[in-house]
């Protein structure tokens, strides 16, 4: 019986082409943002991370997101 590892299974490289991908369809449109462990006590929600970073853009004089 032959039994090999996965790692025996991959080649250290491999050479994808990435010009025919396309868009996962299936997948949601998020962006995943780590938080340092402090931050991560006091902003326990993506909703209060999102209402401080738009507290601090609208006092920012070039506010970009006045059309969103």
């Amino acid at each position: 019986m032959n039994v090999q590892t996965e790692t025996e299974d991959l080649l250290p490289e491999y050479d994808f082409d990435y010009s025919k991908a396309k868009p996962n369809r299936f997948a949601q449109n998020e962006v995943k943002i780590t938080l340092d462990e402090d931050i991560a006590k006091i902003f326990t929600t993506s909703e209060s991370v999102n209402k401080a970073l738009r507290a601090i853009l609208s006092a920012l004089p070039d506010n970009r997101m006045k059309g969103s």
